[in-house]
């Protein structure tokens, strides 16, 4: 496959993926069709289909999308650091930037009411970087999966109350409350190195 081909196949996945975030936005996905969807990317059903099965398959494509990028966030938030506090709200502070810059798309991964799984998702790729790339500085007598376990989806509640509050909360302030909840628990954490 050339480079234009290239091209042009993550343009129809761009325009396919902002189609049915914007479609989204007035309709459920259950009262949407391929045709709706393939309509506002300004192509037809045999083009969507020639990339996705179904549109689960693109909400799904998309979710991955943003949970990549939200990885990209966390890991931010302890790039070229060899330790932090549990209390730095500068750690905290790039996840919350970044699900309050995609509020939309966030809040149906954190809710789950669109697709099955989705908080689940949310969850696991933070528990992944966190028992992959960092330690906790102190000895702890949990073992540090259920420590990591714990924290992430007590997390995913705290998500989903600034989703509930409709994002009233700036990211900092909400970055400031996270930090002093995880003050309470741990004292800091050792990136591990590469």
């Amino acid at each position: 496959m050339n480079s234009i081909e290239d091209r042009r196949i993550v343009r129809t996945h761009k325009k396919l993926k902002t189609a049915l975030l914007k479609l989204l936005e007035v309709k459920s996905l259950q009262e949407l069709t391929i045709t709706e969807v393939a309509k506002q990317a300004g192509c037809n059903r045999v083009t969507f289909y020639s990339h996705y099965k179904d549109l689960n398959e693109l909400l799904a494509a998309i979710v991955d999308d943003h949970l990549s990028g939200l990885a990209s966030y966390f890991r931010k938030s302890f790039q070229d650091l060899k330790r932090f506090s549990s209390t730095d709200v500068q750690r905290h502070l790039p996840i919350f930037e970044y699900i309050y810059q995609n509020q939309f798309i966030f809040q149906l991964i954190i809710k789950g009411e669109v697709l099955p799984g989705s908080q689940n998702q949310f969850c696991e790729s933070l528990v992944q970087i966190a028992a992959t790339e960092l330690q906790l500085e102190e000895k702890s007598d949990l073992e540090i999966p259920t420590l990591n376990y714990f924290m992430t989806y007590g997390s995913l509640g705290f998500f989903l109350y600034w989703i509930k509050q409709d994002f009233k909360d700036s990211p900092e302030i909400m970055a400031g409350k996270l930090a002093k909840l995880h003050g309470k628990m741990y004292d800091g954490s050792v990136v591990l190195d590469k």
